[in-house]
């Protein structure tokens, strides 16, 4: 046909197609056969394998009847009967199964069916007559049946006739098998043929299709060849004649189009050849414009050209004309262009090409001797170099630019950007070099007159040598005394901030631990003057409970006062530390029995540890061991609320000791680790809690009390035991606190004196102030109270108790309600306010100073500014006896100011002073 392409692609499709048309009717036939084969397999697998079963589930029957029958005869129990009825039940289904999968063999039919015969006659005779016979107790009719073997001689016959019913069976399956071996070799048989039929079909059709594309490539190869080896260089005018259809023919138009491509590049690199060869000897930056523009003009097929070069006029960068082809005297385009101007100075601004097409006839026109001509294509484009635009070329043609015009262009840029900063260069290197001949002749002249003036100099030079080698001296030993003065300088600074944060340890410690002692000391006074006071009127239960609120109070207080004298023996150096054997394997329970309570109350997890390599006995001083692992203990308590506490009691690794106790490298070291999951410790103040005074926290509203000294003093007992504390906390996530302690071997008493000077350099110097005990709010006051009686005058007043400690409450609750007040209780400031919105009918608050989560001073100045209660009476209670801190609890909006202990008469004198001022205001 005329029109029709047969290409390569269609070549390989009707080859694949024939190739696969001859695969499928292949597997066609093969699946034909294979089909049937599985049909005989199915029959086998699921006729004879079920006809087989059937019959020994016919067989299993009888016997399950027979058994169930001799069971139930022989014991007379009915559930020998079971299988019996089972079986009775099942054979005839089976059976009738069986029957119609036979239908199909007669013969096999047909000795079933004299099969059922014996089976029912045995049921009659046998199996039913034996059962009501043994129901009806006639044992004699029973046992003549078994004399005569009327059941087992149908028993026999019936396993005759089975086997010889199975045996048919079985016959015929191995021939049907038999079969089934025939044809899946006749069809093995197939395949093979199949497969070489196909595989020759393949490889005469690949042959047919390979000689019918490699002919017409070959042709292609044979033209590419010739058209390269007909001279010593590539003939890039030659063409590729192809005449089939196929994608031969487009490879031949590719090789055609690459050829084009590869004649315009080798007239672009020859044009850039002979533009470059042009620029040398040139020494004038005009000339070599007027040299660029002659020679790429004809080259571009331009009729028209311009060069501008870049001139700085101070400030201002112009484009000036330097150069141009086939210009007349007449030509009306401007001299010179800024940036921005034009498209020769908007050209210059973007640092891009115009390339523009279809130019009106007015625009420019081109004289020759035959008349003149309308340019209608304008090319412009900038040279930069180094990101700098040293000239614009403006070329205008009859005819549209090409692309390989627009090429050449852009790889003469650099070259020409280059030679335009190199003549330049030049240029301005000869400027400088007359002017430097000039200035030789004058220089000339003046070094005779400096000779003359340099040996004068001379004399001069030798004199300041002498003052300089003075004046030298003189600077090195102020230089050295600037540097004694500075030295001695950072000295002070540092020894007055060392001051600071000394004096600023001493006031927190001082204002925490006149907290610590004030408070259950308050506890203690007020409940004793009740006790004392009004004993008859307290039942036994009030009587005891504020003997155990009072014990409570005393205990605290004892472990604070023994704290200090501990750390006041440390830094007198009087510690003795006694050398006895310890019972390591005691610990754990001494530990469990101690804090279990502890744990228990608090909902956490307290867990010890031992490890296998902890001796039993270590040498060392006991008492102080118990000290501080208590202290630890109590700590990790204190601050986990939730989570769990755990020891581990081990021997320290020696790697560890290498860094902590190298002097006790070698040696037995105990190590005791608590780590617990609470607050954490941040790493900046990992230190500092080990340093007297000094607490994570030691703000008045800091959420756990204490004064700073347990971790003091058990560091301090570490060091007389020869050991040392390792700390390892991250906030949020809890703190281990690790103790090692070395054995002990020599056993005797160990006097030392322990310079403690970091701990001196922060001890307590200065006097607490002791503040006045009668309010000033009660002297003025005391004249204008109208005698009447407590029980009247307090009773039916609401007071709000804002306390923290739970001992305070109790005894100020109870001391309170006996004159008839009504008490209400918050725990701290924040919820003293709430409750203040909910309800503002109290006469009277008593506020503590240090509280968690909100303190005093905080909370008075959200009631007085916040909440406007500016009239109601608020009595400041605080354990800290500072100096100033009467002043401080005023400024924060009390009323009046009453410091712990508390006494009671006291306390009641102020209340009627406040309750009367409020119920008489001035």
């Amino acid at each position: 046909m005329k029109g029709f392409v047969y290409n390569i692609r269609a070549k390989i499709l009707s080859g694949y197609l024939f190739v696969l048309f001859c695969l499928v009717l292949s597997l066609l036939i093969v699946i034909s056969r294979m089909t049937a084969l599985q049909n005989e397999v199915d029959y086998v697998a699921e006729h004879d394998m079920e006809v087989h079963d059937l019959a020994n589930q016919i067989q299993k029957n009888v016997l399950d009847m027979e058994t169930g029958m001799r069971g139930y005869v022989i014991t007379g129990n009915e559930d020998y009967l079971e299988p019996y009825n089972q079986g009775s039940r099942s054979w005839q289904d089976n059976y009738n199964k069986l029957h119609a999968l036979l239908e199909e063999n007669g013969a096999q039919q047909r000795m079933l069916e004299e099969i059922k015969p014996l089976i029912t006659k045995w049921v009659n005779d046998s199996g039913e007559y034996l059962i009501n016979q043994k129901r009806a107790g006639n044992g004699a009719a029973v046992v003549e049946n078994f004399k005569n073997n009327t059941s087992k001689n149908v028993t026999d016959q019936l396993r005759k006739q089975f086997d010889s019913f199975l045996s048919t069976e079985k016959k015929l399956t191995s021939g049907r098998i038999d079969h089934l071996y025939q044809n899946n070799t006749k069809l093995r048989i197939a395949l093979y043929a199949i497969i070489i039929l196909v595989s020759i079909i393949t490889i005469a059709t690949a042959l047919f299709l390979s000689n019918s594309i490699a002919k017409t490539i070959k042709q292609v190869v044979r033209t590419i060849k010739s058209i390269t080896d007909s001279t010593s260089e590539v003939d890039l005018t030659a063409r590729i004649k192809v005449n089939t259809r196929d994608e031969t023919r487009e490879l031949a138009d590719a090789m055609n189009n690459l050829l084009s491509s590869l004649e315009k590049q080798s007239w672009v690199q020859k044009s850039v050849a002979d533009i470059s060869t042009m620029y040398q000897g040139i020494t004038d930056i005009d000339e070599l414009a007027q040299a660029f523009v002659t020679k790429l003009a004809p080259l571009l097929e331009a009729v028209y050209g311009v060069v501008y070069l870049r001139k700085s006029n101070g400030k201002e960068t112009v484009y000036v004309k330097a150069a141009g082809y086939a210009l007349t005297k007449e030509e009306p385009a401007s001299a010179s262009f800024r940036l921005g101007e034009g498209l020769i100075g908007q050209a210059a601004l973007d640092k891009r090409l115009f390339l523009i097409d279809q130019l009106p006839e007015q625009h420019i026109k081109v004289t020759s001797g035959l008349g003149v001509s309308s340019p209608r294509n304008l090319l412009i484009a900038p040279i930069v170099v180094e990101d700098k635009v040293e000239a614009v070329v403006e070329f205008a043609a009859l005819q549209p630019f090409l692309s390989q015009h627009l090429t050449l262009l852009d790889m003469l840029q650099d070259k020409f950007g280059s030679a335009i900063t190199n003549v330049a260069g030049r240029m301005e290197v000869e400027r400088l070099l007359a002017e430097s001949q000039v200035l030789t002749e004058e220089l000339q002249a003046q070094s005779e007159e400096l000779q003359a003036q340099s040996e004068e100099l001379q004399m001069q030079q030798e004199q300041l040598r002498i003052t300089n080698e003075f004046l030298e001296e003189q600077k090195q030993y102020a230089e050295q005394r600037a540097h004694d003065l500075k030295i001695a300088k950072d000295e002070l600074e540092d020894y007055s901030r060392k001051l600071q944060m000394s004096s600023q340890y001493k006031s927190d410690f001082l204002a925490n631990m006149s907290h610590e002692l004030r408070t259950p000391l308050n506890s203690i006074i007020i409940l004793s003057q009740m006790m004392m006071e009004n004993t008859e009127e307290m039942d036994g239960d009030e009587v005891r409970e504020s003997a155990r609120v009072v014990y409570t109070a005393g205990t605290d207080l004892l472990r604070l006062i023994d704290d200090i004298l501990d750390l006041s023996k440390i830094e007198a150096g009087k510690i003795e530390i006694l050398s006895d054997e310890v019972n390591v394997t005691e610990l754990p329970q001494m530990m469990k029995s101690m804090f279990d309570p502890v744990a228990a109350k608090k909902g956490l997890c307290f867990e010890v540890i031992v490890g296998p390599d902890v001796p039993p006995i270590i040498s060392t001083d006991g008492q102080r061991l118990q000290q501080i692992w208590k202290n630890l203990l109590s700590n990790a308590f204190k601050f986990t609320e939730q989570g769990s506490v755990t020891v581990e009691i081990g021997l320290a690794e020696p790697s560890k000791l290498q860094g902590l106790l190298e002097h006790h490298a070698g040696e037995t070291v105990l190590a005791i680790s608590i780590t617990d999951t609470g607050i954490g410790i941040p790493a900046e103040k990992q230190q500092i809690i080990f340093e007297a005074f000094q607490q994570v926290d030691g703000t008045t509203n800091r959420q756990y009390g204490g004064t700073g000294l347990g971790l003091s003093i058990c560091r301090e007992f570490t060091r007389l035991l020869g050991g040392t504390i390792e700390v390892q906390s991250e906030p949020g996530k809890g703190s281990t606190f690790t103790l090692y302690v070395p054995n002990m071997v020599e056993r005797e008493y160990h006097a030392l004196d322990l310079a403690m000077s970091e701990v001196a350099a922060g001890a307590i110097t200065e006097p607490v102030e002791k503040l006045d005990d009668a309010p000033e709010a009660q002297e003025d006051e005391s004249a204008a109270i109208t005698e009447c009686p407590d029980d009247q005058f307090f009773k039916g007043k609401k007071v709000l108790l804002v306390e923290d400690d739970s001992r305070n409450v109790y005894a100020l609750v109870t001391a309170l309600e006996k004159k008839g007040v009504k008490v209400q209780v918050a725990e701290n400031g924040k919820r003293a306010i709430e409750m203040l919105q909910a309800q503002a009918d109290f006469d009277l608050i008593f506020m503590d100073i240090m509280m968690p989560v909100m303190g005093g001073y905080e909370a008075m100045e959200i009631i007085r500014n916040d909440l406007q209660m500016e009239e109601l009476p608020i009595i400041a209670l605080t354990a800290k006896a500072m100096k100033g801190e009467r002043d401080k609890c005023m400024e924060a909006g009390a009323s009046d100011y009453i410091m712990k202990p508390l006494n009671i008469d006291q306390l009641f004198s102020l209340m009627r002073v406040w309750l009367t001022e409020q119920v008489n205001p001035r």
